[in-house]
């Protein structure tokens, strides 16, 4: 799987992760009807089966996810939740993706 594609594919994972948990935390937080925990489970599940599509050991798909996960709700706490981020937020996705870039990048081989 070419690196730009599996990028896309970490981020798709990302928002359906996000996407349920934020509406749980609508319902938990903010008094939603618990009617959206139904998409939220929709969503989660989704995630679960994104994530299985991701090649290579689980554990080190799991560790680069991450770091996308991280920067994906950083973007998330700009555009959903209207908060700019400030410099330590983008200096901590920063960092996740330079470690998402060693893991990934240090075990691809050359064909």
């Amino acid at each position: 799987m070419g690196l730009l594609r599996a990028t896309g594919l970490f981020v798709v994972t990302a928002l359906a992760e996000i996407v349920g948990c934020y509406l749980a935390y609508l319902w938990l937080r903010h008094g939603r009807s618990p009617w959206v925990l139904v998409p939220g489970a929709a969503s989660l599940a989704a995630f679960a089966f994104l994530l299985s599509l991701h090649p290579g050991p689980a554990g080190r798909t799991y560790a680069a996810y991450g770091a996308v996960y991280v920067a994906t709700s950083i973007v998330w706490l700009a555009l959903v939740d209207g908060q700019r981020p400030d410099r330590w937020d983008v200096a901590g996705a920063a960092v996740t993706i330079v470690g998402m870039a060693i893991i990934v990048l240090g075990h691809v081989r050359a064909t």
